[in-house]
C-alpha cells in the first residue's frame, strides 16, 4: 500500500474500552491554561491500544478554579505521584519533571468532548499492587 493511501486503520474510530492500561509518561511539564493559570499537563502511552488512541492527556490545575475544583485536582496529582513510586511531601515543589519515563498504570473511561468519544483518565495505580492490598476497584 502506498503512503499516499488511506489505510483501515485510519478509518477505525472504534475507541478502545474502558479498563486499565499499562502507561509510561511521555511529557509532564507545568504550563499556563488559556486564562493564564498555572497547571501541570502530562501525557500517558497506553499500551495495547491503537496508535491513534495511546496518546492520552491530562491536566491537573493549581490556581483559577473553585476551591473544590483545585482540592480535586491536588488530591489526584498526588495519587498520580504516589502511583509512580514518589512520595510528595508538605511544602516541597511540585516537580512534573521526574514523572517522565514512568511506568504505571491508568485507569481509563470514554468522555464525550467536541462530539467525539475519547479516552480519559479517571485513576493512577501503581505497576504491581503489594499483594497484600486490595484492588481499589
Amino acid at each position: 500500500m502506498e503512503a499516499t493511501q488511506f489505510l483501515d486503520s485510519d478509518l477505525c474510530e472504534e475507541v478502545p474500552p474502558s479498563g486499565i492500561y499499562a502507561s509510561t509518561i511521555t511529557t509532564a511539564r507545568q504550563r499556563s491554561s488559556q486564562s493564564g493559570n498555572a497547571m501541570i499537563h502530562v501525557v500517558h502511552a497506553l499500551e495495547g491500544v491503537p496508535p491513534a488512541f495511546e496518546r492520552v492527556p491530562e491536566y491537573f490545575v493549581l490556581e483559577g478554579a473553585s476551591a473544590r475544583g483545585l482540592a480535586l485536582s491536588r488530591r489526584r496529582l498526588v495519587e498520580l505521584f504516589r502511583a509512580c513510586g514518589l512520595t510528595p511531601r508538605p511544602g516541597e515543589d511540585i516537580a512534573p519533571a521526574g514523572l517522565q519515563g514512568i511506568r504505571l498504570r491508568v485507569k481509563v473511561e470514554h468522555e464525550q468532548w467536541r462530539g467525539e468519544l475519547h479516552l480519559r483518565v479517571v485513576a493512577h495505580l501503581p505497576l504491581a499492587d503489594k499483594p497484600d492490598e486490595p484492588a481499589p476497584f
